[in-house]
Order: C-alpha cells, then structure tokens, then sequence
C-alpha cells in the first residue's frame, strides 16, 4: 500500500500549481478526481509540446488522477459537485480569488456539506491579503516575492527561473500542508482551511538573501551564478561548455589547492587562505581557475576535480540529463503508452520510501476518461442518467 491509499481527493485545480500539488499526492497513493470543464478541460491542455494533438505538458503534471467533465455553470454540475465533496477528504483549487465564493463553494459553504473536508487553494497574494482579487501568475510571484531582482547577472535585465518555480514551490508547500492537516484530522477529526500564496512561498525560499537585508540592510542584488558568502563557488567556462565547482568551506579549499598541482601555491596567498578573503577577492580569483579550465574538456574537469573530493558538475543542457546513466538508474524517467500520443517519457517521481511504492503510476488521463466511471461506481448514477448528463452537456 502507498502511504496515503484511501484518501480521496477533489482536485478543482488548473496549469500548474494545484496540479503539481495533487500529482506529488497521487504519486503517495491518494485517490485524484480532476474535475474539468467540458469540452475543453484544464486550460494546459492547450500547451505545447504536442503529440497527436495531446499536450505533453499536461500529460507530465497529472499522471494518477481520474478526468471528470462537469459543468459548474448549471445547477446539476454543481449538485454532483456537492455529492462528491460529501464523499472525500481534501478539496483543491487554484481559481483567482472569488471564482469559488461566485460558484457558491466557499469554504464555509462546504463545511456545511462536509464539515470535516480540508480545503486547499492556491492563488498569488493569498486570499487574505491586502491585494484582495489580484491575480497571479509565476513570473508574477517570482518578480513580487524578490527572486527575479538576484536572479542574472548584474549587466542584464531581472530573469525569471528557468522552471515555474513559483508554481512548483507553493504546489509542494500545500502538498505538505495537506499532508499536515490530514495527520491533524487524525488526531482531532477536525478539517481545516489552507491558504497557500504563492509569494508567500517564493520569499520562504530566498534564504540568504533575505537574511542580508535583515541583518546588514544590504540590498541583494544580480551576481549571476556565483555564491555570495562561498568563493569559489560558480560556473566555470571549460574547453567545451561549462563547469560548476562549489568550494564550501576553507578545508575544501585547502584540498582544492593541494590535489590539483596548479593552484598549490594559492595556499600562500594571503588574499585568497580564508573563505571571507576570497569573497573580497573573487574578481581576482575566477579568472586564475577559469584559465585553468578552458584548457580541459568538462568530463576530465569532472573526473580531476571529483577524485580530490571536491563538489562540482557539469552544467548539462536536458538531453544530457535525460540520458546520463544515473537517471536511468535512479529510475527518473516513467515510460509509457498514452492511447493518443504513443509513447511518452516524462520526470518520474523523486520520493523514494524504503516500504511503499511511489514510482508506479498510471499516465495522465484523457478528458473526461474517467466520468461515466465515477458517476457511475463512486456515485451510483444509472446508465440512463449518465446520458441525460450528457444530452445536457452537465458532463
């Protein structure tokens, strides 16, 4: 069994942050109904890449979830809609602020259906703020909560993460606190309402750039890829692409020096023999490794600098990732037959428990795979009632 067999969740999420959420909870076990809009369902069904017409980006963020077309707008969607928040355990949504109180499923609402239902959302500002209603996407969350502004390098413009990491980060965050609150249910049989802003989630995550301007009064600014209290500790050009070595403290340092010949007498250098010295002294510093590591290939940076025990790594470009050995060996890739787009690959979980399975999933599913299931065995709708559903396009 996985850790969370028989819960049962009502997922009113869409894009992203709520559905990454209910994916790293389907991946423990959790039982996923995605409630979807007729006809068109999630809207990130609709973003590349496509194959056959299916959108791999939708495909690689609800694997584990039941597809249930409803329509919200009419009386009876919102009777079904009921019936089933009677019958589960956690309910989530990520709509802008208001969209649910409009529906006429607030939480207060629904406490009147399931007083013990715990009750999930995601938006931007968080739905108590000072910013009632502003909607939010991640680049929003990312320019608002601070990342943006050290995010690059300081001759260029703010830069968003690579990834929706605003997104991401508040999905694992009301993934815990779902998590938390089920425990609590447990313990009190109490449910309990959760607001995850996604700002909020983005300055939790700044670290120490957040504790500069508290303790110094110094504002953080772009500094691209270098850390701003380790030296050295950044990428570096190699002869055929870039490498990252992360100098963590002086006892690497002394090890850096001592198994790579060329920087030996670094140790003698008195700008460079503590960390705090060659934090001042980093514009010094990078170029005398840097001229050292053009002249290699990566792999052999690689291989010189791991075997005198220093962290570093190359900076892979996806494919590199996706083929180096230890993703296959850790299992990072789940491979299967989607009934439109063939064959796919996408990231596999990255929870690994020692008794109970996380990385055997079933793949996205279809819009509106699984209504007449639901309706059906969960429900106990009649056939011919299913058809009338559908005659008047409730589902």
């Amino acid at each position: 069994m996985r850790p969370l067999e028989g819960v049962k969740i009502l997922d009113l999420g869409h894009v992203l942050a709520m559905p990454y959420c209910t994916m790293v909870l389907g991946d423990l076990g959790a039982e996923i109904i995605k409630i979807e809009k007729p006809g068109s369902g999630d809207d990130s069904r609709k973003f590349g890449p496509f194959k056959n017409g299916e959108s791999g980006y939708f495909i690689s963020i609800n694997r584990n979830k039941k597809s249930v077309t409803l329509n919200l707008k009419e009386e009876k969607g919102k009777e079904i809609l009921r019936e089933l928040i009677e019958i589960s355990d956690v309910i989530t949504e990520n709509y802008r602020p208001g969209t649910m109180e409009k529906l006429g499923f607030s939480y207060e609402e629904i406490k009147k259906i399931n007083p013990n239902i715990i009750y999930a959302s995601i938006c931007g500002f968080g739905q108590c703020s000072v910013y009632p209603g502003r909607p939010g996407y991640d680049i929003i969350a990312q320019a608002f909560g601070g990342l943006m502004s050290i995010t690059g390098y300081p001759e260029n413009p703010p830069t968003r993460v690579g990834s929706s990491l605003a997104d991401i980060i508040s999905g694992l965050f009301t993934a815990i606190s779902i998590l938390a609150s089920l425990r609590n249910r447990d313990i009190t049989g109490k449910g309990e309402y959760i607001d995850t802003a996604m700002v909020d989630c983005i300055m939790a995550v700044l670290e120490n750039a957040m504790v500069r301007y508290t303790v110094t009064g110094e504002i953080p600014k772009r500094i691209g890829s270098r850390h701003p209290s380790l030296t050295p500790f950044d990428v570096f050009e190699t002869k055929d692409g870039h490498l990252v070595i992360g100098v963590g403290n002086d006892h690497l340092w002394e090890t850096f020096c001592n198994k790579i010949p060329e920087f030996t007498y670094l140790l003698q250098d008195e700008n460079f023999n503590t960390n705090e010295s060659r934090s001042k002294n980093e514009l010094i510093l990078k170029p005398v490794i840097e001229e050292w590591t053009k002249k290699h290939k990566t792999v052999d940076l690689v291989d010189i600098i791991s075997k005198a025990g220093v962290p570093c790594g190359p900076v892979n470009t996806i494919d590199k990732v996706v083929n180096d050995p230890n993703t296959k060996h850790r299992k990072m890739l789940f491979e299967f037959d989607h009934p439109i787009a063939g064959k796919m690959k996408t990231a596999n979980s990255p929870l690994n428990l020692s008794n109970t399975p996380c990385k055997t999933h079933v793949r996205a599913p279809i819009l509106g795979e699984h209504t007449e299931e639901v309706l059906s065995k969960i429900l106990g709708y009649s056939k011919d009632e299913i058809e009338e559903l559908k005659k008047n396009k409730v589902v």
